[in-house]
């Protein structure tokens, strides 16, 4: 779909996949779902059918909720996993620490989170090894819960490998395994991996599957791959006020993506437009690509003057990962257009600068 308008005062969002529209087979879906009444509070065929979706798409019996957003996803699922005098392990990046302004300690009553560094956005068995065996007296909060991001904050992923070492050293200390999934589908596709292999096939305990970043108006996923985990969970979502009433319109659109493949699809496009504007950029002087490219993001080191320019015709970048770091994300209907012309405005930013 082409872009709106080619006036400076019109937004050219790339800040985040969060910006994007609803695609066209959610919104289809969510129509539908507004035909007819239905039963209340996820008892409705719509949930149902979604839920069901879920177990095909993961080749599993797994247990699934739908909620609203990714910090109550992200919350609720550690919370399920720990007691308020337990830890949880995390990249110092990850958006549990960084982005959800003390929700999991919150919804939790108390469990801290540890943070840990980590190459290109990502932690391995080393740095949970260490963390765990740090201290074992009363007087720490236990480690219980390592938490991955997929795809990492830096753009990057983990592959069934890295998964499966973590889970080995998880397995020694009797931790489980949380995945904030809020980009889990981009790594599906970047990996061309089915989700089984990057999630339980891979020794994760309890995935947060993001909707809103892969098309949906709201609306996220958590699924418990051990269904005792999930115990009394429903309970925490009506308490934390994530049952919705009319849950149809949060599953229904989910099943819109599920059914036709655009979760998948939506994906690989995105992916194929960060790909797009890391090639673009490669020559440029004075641009640096910071990260691998593996998923929708794209981190480039730029001047501030060249990063002002681009302000001034009206591009939206995040600039939170230190000075020069300049973070662009691609979704469903991001456009070859679109990027070319931030291509085209960063060679001219930077003839100027």
């Amino acid at each position: 779909m082409p872009y709106p308008s080619d006036r400076l005062d019109t937004p050219r969002f790339l800040a985040s996949d969060n910006t994007s529209g609803i695609c066209p087979q959610a919104l289809e879906y969510l129509l539908r779902a507004n035909d007819t009444d239905d039963l209340a509070y996820g008892n409705d065929r719509w949930t149902a059918l979604a839920s069901d979706r879920f177990r095909t798409l993961f080749e599993t019996d797994c247990e699934v909720f739908f909620v609203f957003n990714g910090t109550a996803a992200n919350s609720l699922s550690l919370a399920a996993l720990c007691q308020p005098y337990h830890s949880v392990i995390c990249h110092q990046l990850a958006h549990i620490e960084t982005d959800e302004c003390g929700g999991p300690e919150f919804f939790s009553n108390g469990s801290k989170l540890l943070t840990v560094p980590g190459d290109m956005g990502r932690i391995g068995p080393d740095h949970i090894e260490r963390t765990v065996t740090r201290r074992n007296d009363i007087h720490y909060p236990r480690p219980k819960v390592v938490s991955l991001t997929q795809a990492s904050e830096l753009g990057t992923v983990y592959d069934p490998d890295a998964l499966r070492a973590i889970r080995e050293v998880a397995d020694r200390h009797a931790l489980r395994l949380h995945m904030d999934g809020a980009r889990f589908a981009n790594a599906c596709a970047g990996l061309d991996l089915a989700p089984a292999e990057l999630s339980w096939r891979a020794g994760i305990d309890v995935l947060t599957f993001s909707g809103t970043k892969n098309g949906l108006a709201f609306g996220e996923a958590v699924i418990f791959f051990d269904r005792e985990l999930a115990r009394d969970f429903d309970y925490r979502c009506k308490q934390a006020g994530q049952l919705a009433s009319k849950m149809r319109y949060l599953s229904a659109p989910w099943l819109g993506l599920l059914e036709t493949g655009a979760w998948l699809d939506n994906a690989r496009h995105a992916n194929a437009m960060a790909q797009r504007l890391a090639a673009g950029v490669q020559h440029l002087d004075g641009v640096k690509l910071m990260f691998p490219v593996e998923a929708n993001s794209v981190f480039l080191e730029l001047a501030p003057a060249v990063q002002q320019s681009l302000r001034d015709e009206r591009w939206t970048f995040y600039t939170f990962i230190g000075e020069g770091g300049v973070r662009f994300v691609c979704g469903w209907n991001t456009t070859a257009e679109l990027i070319d012309r931030l291509i085209a405005d960063l060679s001219h930013a930077l003839s100027m600068a």
